[in-house]
């Protein structure tokens, strides 16, 4: 059993037997480190692994708590929170419809019978051929220019800026958009770096161009151009999500930052969750030349996160041209979603303001509300809110998890409750 494994199971036996406490904060990366006797990258990993399992839970800038305990079973009955939630605006879970099972599970059925491939223990940078695949597919699509010497492969952004974090500066600074990228946030924190929100005063500036925030903003070319001189100028690294460049609504897909600064000072990282499914955990970042050599020489340090199996059978997949299908027909199938959705709540909310998101998965509305915004989920509707000062409620839609048959109940439960 590996270390991260051996060490999730004992931490995991402590919050059961109760001798780790709900909401009790764990100790932080670099101080488990030194009480278990491990690495960091096997104290991360145990972490992400409690965390996925719902044993803990990060909270930005703060650490790791507790949010496992044993619920008596009347308080489980009478906790409104524990309610079935019937329209999912918030979680971007993918709508069935927009993606082609059988022919995954074909590409997967081959991977499993390439026996002698899987009698073995996955390459620690990621499949050789996923990565010269990913090399060609991001030059063609973003115009990333790089080997596949330089690309890291791993399950998740986590997974991977962890790594990020092990070739860096320690107790440098690092700064994100705002404060709704908790998982970024909190990891660099744990790592000892100074987190804030302010790119100028950073010598690494996490930034996604195209979802800057939690209502969809994409980055303008202008501000683009100046964030990649400004890096150039102050000798600062830019680590570039990539996340949802897919999704241009109103705007015109922009350059990415990696191909803006010639791939210098630029960490380029992407992933397929949303193109494909959430659970396909295979994440991805280019490296610039000096921390891919540094990758390199440390290699032996890190073990890889994504399956073996997966990554076969995604590089046979992208090889024949069915990634490329699956962006056309996704970018389609949530563009007409959203716009479905918009044009109802136009027509039953004639007082809103309401608008699509850049990236055309989003739609804010604003609507005068004096009440308390917790009776969404108490009434079986999840979605994000931002109350403002004049007493209007911004609400944000990402329909991709809810039906379209179920769109004329969902916006009726909305008008009950707003009116």
């Amino acid at each position: 059993m590996s270390k991260y494994n051996t060490l999730y199971n004992k931490i995991k036996k402590e919050i059961t037997d109760g001798r780790l406490k709900y909401k009790s904060k764990l100790p932080s990366v670099r101080k488990a480190a030194l009480i278990y006797n491990v690495s960091r990258t096997t104290i991360q990993n145990a972490y992400f692994a409690l965390a996925a399992d719902g044993f803990i839970i990060s909270e930005p800038q703060s650490g790791y708590y507790v949010s496992y305990h044993k619920a008596k079973e009347s308080n489980r009955k009478n906790s409104t929170r524990k309610q079935c939630i019937l329209y999912d605006f918030k979680s971007g879970t993918a709508d069935k419809s927009s993606f082609e099972f059988d022919v995954w599970r074909r590409y997967m059925k081959n991977a499993l019978r390439q026996d002698s491939r899987l009698l073995s223990f996955g390459e620690p940078q990621g499949e050789y051929e996923l990565r010269a695949a990913l090399s060609d597919y991001i030059r063609e699509k973003r115009n990333v220019v790089s080997s596949p010497d330089r690309i890291v492969i791993g399950a998740g952004h986590q997974s991977l800026l962890a790594i990020l974090c092990s070739l860096t500066e320690k107790k440098s600074t690092v700064s994100f958009p705002d404060k709704s990228f908790v998982q970024g946030a909190s990891l660099f924190g744990d790592y000892g770096f100074d987190v804030h929100y302010r790119y100028k005063d950073a010598k690494m500036i996490y930034v996604s161009p195209s979802h800057m925030n939690k209502t969809g903003d994409v980055m303008p070319n202008r501000r683009r151009i100046e964030l990649v001189k400004h890096s150039a100028q102050n000798r600062s690294l830019i680590i570039e999500d990539d996340y949802e460049s897919d999704f241009q609504y109103n705007s015109m897909p922009a350059p990415s930052l990696h191909a803006l600064a010639g791939g210098e000072n630029v960490v380029y990282i992407s992933s397929f969750s949303n193109l494909l499914l959430p659970s396909i955990r295979i994440s991805f970042m280019v490296l610039t030349e000096s921390l891919a050599e540094k990758y390199k020489k440390n290699i032996f340090r890190y073990n890889q996160t994504a399956g073996k199996t997966e990554q076969i059978a995604l590089c046979q997949y992208i090889r024949d041209g069915h990634l490329k299908a699956q962006i056309r027909k996704t970018r389609r199938f949530y563009t007409a979603k959203t716009k479905n959705f918009a044009g109802l709540l136009k027509k039953e909310f004639e007082n809103a303001e309401i608008e699509i998101s850049e990236n055309a998965l989003k739609i804010i509305m604003t609507v005068p509300f004096d009440k308390s915004p917790e009776i969404f989920e108490t009434h079986g509707i999840s979605v994000l809110y931002e109350q403002e000062e004049n007493g209007t409620l911004k609400l944000i839609f990402n329909t991709s998890a809810v039906p379209q048959k179920e769109f004329y109940n969902a916006i009726n439960a909305l008008k009950t409750l707003l009116f």
